[in-house]
């Protein structure tokens, strides 16, 4: 009877929220990635060196690392869909206000706003999952929600460059048309979650009243397991040895899903020339699609056994491996497989990461814990892009770049392993002295 509440509750929050979650994250991503398309055309128009691009690109984060932590710490005192619903509208404004920029000082101002205003979403989202899921179904809530970024890429590469083609449209650019229509969704959907998103489940009517008091003491009990003197103290997530940590690992496989996914239509262009930009943006979403499929199976799989560190671990490193075969491989076509395939298991490691993160975290502490990981693995959009741009413009290749990538992968994969080994022997250890 408990398992068949459980399974109910679960089916229903998935049926209310994960969708909505899902298209919350696809415009972000779209928001936040579709300069890669735009860059097609934009780079010329704008006299935009590859290093000048990555600038562009990257400083979005600046803005991301400084407003992140303070972002999240508001959601929780504002409550979630507040905060979300402002956040939404007005990046729409500012990435639909991309369009008309003229100088490549106007877009890095723009680029940053965006940072500055998007900056708690997604953290913010994953708190706000951890408010929902229990500990049991809570590695596939994550890849389900993670798998709207995915598929922003496999339907937003495509849409993208379908707009691109636009150009001339009305006598406009096709990238700015690109940065137009595909601002204005969020802005729509920010109005949305005023409506549809509830901030926790004590709130939510569209649960069952069972299903509303077994969530309610379900959750209480797993955060009582965590709760400590500092779990209502946000400034403690800033001295916990572990939060580091999970920020190095966080930022480690940042350079793969950063690094490659700002320059993936750059690179595939470079390697097929002399095909049209959507021929080139589909290439390019082709990865995406490998990464939603494994989210969803290394998250199911993680949730079953509930084993968390050889999920994370061994896929970030097999993805650093594949990488560097892609880069020496002489035939093209293993190189574009091998890169799918890394782009995938890099992208896989996302819900086991966040799920064992949320699994030690509670309470405000938590939601400033998460936003500090996020913001730090940000650095590597920060640094990255730009160095990317650089190392191409000097050498003509991507190749000494996306090696420093396949390091940061396989060094990230032994440091989860070596990370969620030692808190799983804390967290025993922590079980065992309360239940004396």
């Amino acid at each position: 009877m408990l398992n068949d509440l459980h399974l109910s509750t679960i089916k229903s929050i998935n049926k209310r929220i994960i969708p909505f979650l899902m298209l919350l994250y696809l415009i972000a991503y779209i928001d936040r990635s579709n300069i890669s398309v735009a860059a097609l055309q934009m780079n010329a128009d704008l006299a935009l060196t590859a290093e000048m691009y990555g600038i562009a690109a990257g400083i979005f984060y600046i803005a991301y690392i400084l407003f992140e932590v303070p972002s999240n710490v508001i959601l929780t005192r504002v409550g979630a869909k507040l905060w979300i619903a402002r956040i939404m509208v007005t990046w729409g404004v500012i990435a639909a206000g991309m369009s008309l920029v003229q100088t490549p000082m106007q877009l890095y101002v723009m680029r940053f706003l965006l940072g500055v205003a998007e900056a708690g979403f997604t953290p913010g989202i994953i708190y706000y999952l951890s408010c929902w899921y229990p500990r049991s179904d809570r590695a596939r809530a994550m890849s389900m929600f993670y798998i709207g970024a995915a598929l922003a890429s496999v339907i937003g590469l495509p849409i993208s460059g379908t707009i691109l083609n636009m150009h001339g449209f009305f006598d406009i650019a096709g990238w700015r048309w690109l940065f137009l229509l595909e601002g204005i969704p969020a802005v729509v959907l920010g109005v949305v979650v005023w409506f549809y998103l509830d901030d926790a489940p004590a709130k939510a009517n569209w649960l069952k009243p069972t299903e509303r008091e077994w969530l309610q003491a379900k959750l209480a009990e797993e955060s009582a397991l965590n709760a400590t003197s500092d779990s209502h103290n946000w400034k403690a997530a800033l001295t916990n040895k572990k939060v580091w940590l999970l920020s190095a690992i966080w930022l480690l496989q940042a350079f793969g899903t950063i690094g490659i996914t700002l320059f993936l239509p750059l690179i595939v262009k470079g390697v097929v020339s002399e095909q049209s930009n959507f021929i080139v943006s589909v290439f390019s979403a082709v990865p995406f699609l490998f990464a939603c499929i494994f989210m969803f199976m290394n998250g199911r799989h993680s949730d079953i056994t509930r084993e968390r560190r050889f999920h994370l671990g061994l896929p970030l490193m097999a993805a650093g491996a594949l990488l560097i075969f892609a880069i020496f491989s002489h035939n093209l076509l293993m190189s574009y497989i091998f890169l799918v395939i890394t782009v995938g298991l890099n992208w896989s490691i996302t819900p086991i990461f966040w799920a064992a993160t949320t699994e030690s975290l509670t309470g405000v502490a938590a939601a400033a814990a998460i936003a500090l990981i996020n913001a730090i693995a940000n650095i590597a959009g920060l640094i990255f892009p730009p160095f990317m741009g650089r190392m191409k413009d000097l050498t003509g290749n991507y190749d000494i770049s996306l090696m420093i990538v396949a390091g940061a992968l396989i060094a990230g994969g032994l440091l989860g392993i070596y990370v969620l080994s030692n808190a799983r022997k804390a967290a025993e250890k922590h079980l065992v002295a309360q239940k004396k």
